[in-house]
């Protein structure tokens, strides 16, 4: 339609029976529209709506183990770290080094790469195993 007065473009709307929006306000002069307003808002709220439901939520799964963690405790966390990784969760696996424990560290690191080997197949190593603290972490990913 052009440039028209703000009086004009009102009583347009309405002679169509629809409302003035205003697009860009920013603009010079600001860009406004004649169109149903309710219908709008319904249809921004619809893809809203669909755009939620598309995206995808990661949980990020802990599991905790300790150096003297024994061989079939190991196997039962690697099963329930299989489980994260199938429901497409990543997972943080932490070893807790507690008092004169944080010497060796070089058993955990074993035990980490032993891990690391038995879900390779499984998984995307996201964070190599390194020391945070008296923790030593690993974070692990879903292959896609």
């Amino acid at each position: 339609m052009g440039i028209i007065s703000l009086q004009e473009a009102l009583e347009h709307a309405e002679k169509a029976g629809m409302d003035l929006v205003e697009v860009s306000p920013n603009a010079d002069p600001p860009v406004c529209k004649v169109m149903d307003y309710g219908k709008y808002r319904y249809k921004q709220s619809k893809k809203l709506h669909d755009a939620k439901k598309s995206q995808t939520v990661i949980h990020v799964k802990e599991i905790r183990l300790r150096p003297k963690t024994e061989e079939h405790d190991i196997q039962v966390k690697i099963r329930h770290i299989k489980k994260f990784l199938d429901n497409h969760d990543k997972v943080k696996i932490s070893m807790l080094f507690r008092g004169r424990e944080i010497a060796f560290t070089a058993i955990g690191r074993k035990l980490m790469e032993n891990i690391k080997e038995q879900i390779s197949e499984n998984c995307i190593i996201d964070q190599e195993p390194r020391m945070e603290g008296r923790n030593l972490v690993m974070i692990v990913s879903p292959r896609k």
